[in-house]
């Protein structure tokens, strides 16, 4: 699907950016790999890694309506990674959130309409769904931006889908490389927010292998949700740290006990497929052939959930032990 395509990657120097670019010259021979993101310095550190021909970089900023609009010109698939992540940051600068993870989508959208893009892929968050904080409420903003859009495209086979997950095992700015750091620091106990804290865990790897798939999938409009585990965070202090005791700190601004990745409320519109959900449009789309999901275009098929069922980390049925959390640890050489 992706020989001599032309593949943009928003937020490319990103954990993910990178990983995804590693898997895509693996496996595939794009044509071209552009990698669009605003720090210079993360860059030229990628470009010390990847800098075979076909590899661009473009420097420039998703609010940046015009430089995301130049970047889109022959590119056939988009991955929208770019976004201000961090809770307590959005919470004290709500603004500056609100301008990336929001009106950066809608120009991303802008400008993969205007090129002519074929399918766009929008990452998104656990935190979308339900949200408390700043930056869940954007990412949900920006997810409904992307499923409206394909009400935008007129006759063009220009389409739009969100693929939604939760944390990333060892992603840069994660508890992980904080545990880590603090261990190798010596620390003679661990903060933890809530000892009854869960979270959905997913490795990097098979974030982007889902997000792979997802490109032969879609139809457009759906929010595509992987089937996960989810571990407790005391169990993951003990994984790291067997021998350190746990100092409960309490929740920081804008955090929740457990995270929600198909919500209550959206029950009458999910779809459970073998090894992921399918939450479909609230709305109804005027393209023909975009309101039907129950058969994906891998003749994939699924069934509705049963009404008033969540999809949450505390409900979930697979939570990773002490040793399997250690045993991904050392996988990912964290």
């Amino acid at each position: 699907m992706f020989n001599n395509k032309v593949i943009l990657i928003t937020g490319g120097t990103g954990s993910f950016g990178q990983q995804y670019t590693r898997t895509l010259l693996k496996r595939y021979q794009p044509k071209k790999i552009i990698i669009f993101s605003r720090d210079e310095l993360k860059q030229y550190e990628m470009q010390q890694v990847f800098n075979g021909p076909e590899m661009r970089y473009f420097i420039g900023d998703v609010r940046d309506k015009e430089r995301i609009m130049q970047a889109c010109r022959g590119v056939d698939f988009i991955i929208h990674a770019a976004a201000l992540k961090h809770v307590p940051a959005a919470e004290y600068n709500p603004t500056e959130c609100i301008h990336t993870n929001i009106t950066g989508a809608e120009n991303v959208i802008r400008a993969a309409i205007g090129n002519n893009v074929s399918r766009t892929i929008a990452l998104s968050t656990d935190k979308a769904a339900c949200p408390v904080n700043l930056y869940g409420a954007t990412k949900l903003a920006s997810d409904k931006l992307f499923v409206a859009a394909n009400n935008m495209v007129g006759d063009q086979d220009t389409r739009f889908s969100v693929v939604r997950y939760g944390n990333v095992v060892g992603s840069r700015g994660s508890v992980v490389p904080f545990f880590k750091k603090l261990i190798d620091e010596g620390a003679e106990k661990l903060p933890i927010t809530d000892e009854n804290m869960t979270r959905f865990w997913i490795t990097l790897q098979e974030g982007v292998d889902f997000v792979l798939k997802n490109f032969t999938r879609m139809q457009g409009g759906e929010i595509f949700v992987p089937k996960i585990p989810s571990i407790r965070i005391t169990d993951l202090a003990k994984a790291m740290a067997p021998n350190l005791p746990i100092e409960i700190v309490g929740i920081r601004p804008g955090e929740k006990l457990k995270e929600t990745m198909c919500p209550e409320d959206d029950s009458h519109l999910t779809l459970e497929f073998d090894d992921h959900y399918v939450i479909k449009p609230t709305i109804r789309f005027h393209s023909g052939g975009l309101n039907e999901y129950a058969i994906n275009k891998l003749q994939e098929r699924g069934e509705p959930v049963e009404k008033g069922v969540s999809y949450n980390s505390e409900d979930n049925h697979h939570f990773l032990t002490v040793e399997e959390i250690r045993a991904l640890n050392k996988q990912e050489q964290l």
